[in-house]
């Protein structure tokens, strides 16, 4: 979740310099995977009566196994569609769980992430349908690295009594731990293996997805979005981490908050660019990509940043990101108005599917932060006021939602149905 610290430097260096020269249209990559160029034996067997095709049709079946083998695991697909929710809860005035199903429903959000195994959460998404990732959170890092009978018990106690009725598709192992703090580094590699060991042993590996989100704090430069790296320090951890989560199957999550990269420089960052608004965009020198706003630059920058360490097909989502909608007084940008322009836009940016200039064939995918203000966040004052609702359950800002009571927040310029339109 966000928070001040040395993320917000790496995460600027994302904007559109003053100097920096807008561009053309993004370069897509053309082409489509082609079918089978001999029709002529699949026409065969449909002409074939039902007996004799189905004759045909077993070994034929058989040999495309054996032509065609699996490699690797199968991968969890723990998210549907392209857009989901972050639930935090450290506030004492936000609705009740079956209130938050309810809020939910309405709003037709079915990805939900958590930030811990509460069992009152768990107990109310039984039946609901909805998809949920729960966390193991960093302080239970170092004793899941050292025991895994510790991480097998978590999972008895959190996991496995609650399947199939409550749909824990999801767990992340500790959240911002490389690039934050250095003692967790190596705890978060063998709590992660744990975790996963244990879920192999319990026959759970094959239903739900593990990762660990990350913070801007990785990167050691992100502009051009092509020339991103990891930052050398947390290399050891990321590499071992990395190679794991490529042997399962798991995707890359990143935190991206245009917003924090715009309060910490603004006066060299467009803030359209940030808010996905009309701007002249930046072209990156190195690949002549387009990039009209700052969000899917961040995507890419993790993309590059993969490709340099060497997973280039490992895919990237967004664990974490939104806008403030108050905030300190050197916190400019957070406005109720910003935090409605960028999530009214990142939300119809999803809804349509689309990759990123530089991967335009996979569908960005992202849990918006957050679902709730949380008013007992620490920090300053932006932390209790990224959420889409306010504690009552009203909307926070029209972006096509409506909440749990009217509220009188000016009205959208896209209704609800035009976006589950396009979603």
């Amino acid at each position: 979740m966000p928070r001040p610290g040395s993320k917000l430097r790496n995460e600027a260096r994302l904007a559109c310099p003053s100097d920096a020269s807008a561009g053309s249209v993004a370069r897509r990559d053309g082409g489509s995977c082609s079918g089978p160029g001999d029709c002529g034996g699949l026409a065969a067997i449909m002409v074939m009566g039902r007996r004799r095709c189905a004759h045909w049709m077993v070994p034929l079946f058989c040999c495309l196994l054996l032509a065609f083998p699996s490699h690797g695991p199968r991968a969890v697909e723990a998210f549907v569609g392209a857009y989901g929710i972050n639930y935090g809860r450290i506030a004492n005035n936000i609705p009740s769980p079956d209130k938050v199903v309810a809020l939910l429903r309405s709003s037709k959000i079915r990805n939900v992430k958590i930030y811990d195994a509460d069992h009152s959460v768990l107990d109310t998404f039984k039946g609901t349908g909805l998809n949920l990732v729960i966390a193991v959170n960093n302080g239970l890092l170092k004793d899941f690295a050292a025991n895994e009978s510790s991480a097998i018990d978590w999972l008895k106690d959190n996991v496995q009594p609650y399947l199939p009725q409550t749909r824990i598709v999801g767990i992340t192992v500790g959240n911002e731990v490389l690039g934050g703090d250095p003692s967790l580094a190596e705890p978060l590699i063998g709590a992660v293996k744990n975790v996963y060991n244990g879920l192999k042993k319990l026959h759970l590996e094959d239903k739900i997805e593990l990762f660990s989100p990350h913070s801007e704090a990785v990167f050691a430069n992100s502009y051009p979005p092509s020339a991103c790296v990891f930052n050398d320090n947390v290399m050891v951890y990321m590499k071992q981490l990395l190679d794991f989560f490529s042997r399962i199957g798991s995707p890359f999550y990143v935190n991206a908050y245009p917003f924090l990269a715009y309060i910490s420089d603004p006066e060299h960052i467009d803030i359209n660019y940030a808010l996905f608004q009309p701007n002249p965009g930046i072209l990156d020198p190195n690949t002549s990509l387009h990039y009209d706003n700052m969000f899917d630059a961040q995507v890419d920058a993790a993309y590059a940043a993969l490709k340099a360490a060497g997973y280039n097909d490992m895919e990237v989502r967004v664990a974490e990101t939104g806008w403030a909608s108050s905030g300190d007084q050197n916190e400019v940008g957070a406005s109720v108005e910003n935090a409605r322009t960028y999530n009214f836009n990142l939300r119809k940016r999803l809804f349509l599917r689309k990759g990123t200039p530089l991967k335009p064939k996979i569908p960005v995918k992202a849990y918006i932060f957050a679902l709730f203000n949380e008013n007992s966040k620490p920090g300053p004052s932006s932390e209790k006021h990224y959420g889409l609702f306010n504690a009552d359950g009203r909307i926070s800002y029209d972006i096509g939602y409506s909440g749990l009571l009217p509220s009188s927040a000016p009205s959208s310029l896209l209704s609800m149905k035009m976006i589950i339109g396009l979603y």
